[in-house]
């Protein structure tokens, strides 16, 4: 008990300055004026799944739906005439009809729009993160600074060449498994009676933070495994950064989730590139006492990414 109290203070001390760290949305205003290119793909971001997708939504939900029960009501007595109300027959068929419209609906634009939409705005957050950090970059001296100012130092025995290449594509293909893993383990986690609920927002915070914060790393080579050890060492930041993002999902149904979280995301990338989160957990130190111990969340993630790395043959590399 001693043990779990000590870590009380300093996870809710971190928790709290991941929350706010995520909520200076001021950084995206300046961001956005330091780079036209930038401010032209958070707008169009904005109005994909803003304007398009959730103003499809709200159209089905308060024009499509309405009319439907207008012209196929489901209540005998909103029907034209009494003889109607005699047969159940005509009830059914109104009532199918009704749901097969909207289906129709569903099938021919919403479902194609969201595939359009999350592909379409997967490229634009890179392209968005890509933007922000060049403008990080273009404010520092010289890149050496810009490393320094983010605390992160480049490894000194980093390959060359075609071995540098092939290492960043075998982390990148390690990074994509490990995270899809991830993330079924954290809808697995959500079907859990009783404390499910809270472990899946604990740990959907988590993933979005690592989603979020994974664009600077990349830009400033970071490498995977110094960037799992900080992320896992420093969770409570991270859970905390990640937890504005994923608040929708709790709220709304997950169509409407999925456009809220769409305009929010990239937002919260933006925010990410402007926190300097080692020295934002550096300077902490002191307003608690003991120190955070290291949570292993991606303990179950990385053994079944490597033994699924496992199942594919090694190629040796010819001297």
């Amino acid at each position: 008990m001693e043990s779990l109290a000590s870590q009380a203070r300093p996870a809710a001390v971190l928790w709290l300055a991941g929350f706010l760290q995520a909520a200076r949305l001021h950084r995206v205003v300046s961001f956005c004026a330091s780079s036209r290119a930038l401010s032209i793909r958070m707008a169009q971001c904005f109005l994909l799944n803003g304007l398009i997708f959730l103003g499809s939504l709200l159209t089905l939900k308060s024009v499509v739906i309405p009319t439907l029960l207008w012209i196929l009501p489901e209540q005998c007595n909103q029907m034209g005439g009494q003889h109607l109300c005699d047969h159940k027959a005509a009830i059914a068929i109104y009532s199918f009809l009704r749901s097969g419209l909207v289906e129709i609906f569903y099938v021919f634009w919403f479902y194609p729009l969201y595939v359009f939409s999350f592909i379409l705005s997967t490229l634009w957050y890179n392209d968005i993160a890509k933007h922000a950090l060049d403008v990080v970059k273009r404010k520092s001296l010289d890149s050496t600074r810009a490393l320094n100012a983010h605390n992160i130092t480049e490894p000194e025995d980093q390959p060359e060449g075609f071995d540098r290449v092939a290492l960043g594509i075998g982390e990148q293909v390690y990074s994509i498994l490990l995270l899809t893993i991830f993330f079924v383990e954290v809808s697995v986690i959500g079907y859990v009676p009783y404390f499910g609920k809270a472990m899946n927002f604990l740990l959907l915070s988590l993933m979005y933070a690592y989603y979020c914060f994974e664009y600077k790393w990349n830009f400033f080579a970071v490498s995977l495994n110094k960037r799992l050890e900080f992320f896992e060492s420093n969770w409570a930041f991270f859970a905390g950064f990640g937890a504005p993002c994923v608040l929708p999902i709790f709220f709304f149904s997950p169509l409407t989730s999925y456009g809220l979280m769409a305009i929010l995301y990239p937002l919260f990338v933006l925010t990410a590139a402007g926190t300097q989160a080692e020295q934002v957990i550096d300077e902490l130190r002191t307003a608690h006492e003991g120190k955070l111990q290291r949570i292993p969340v991606f303990f179950v993630a990385k053994r079944l990414t490597t033994q699924a790395l496992q199942l594919f043959p090694v190629v040796q590399k010819e001297e």
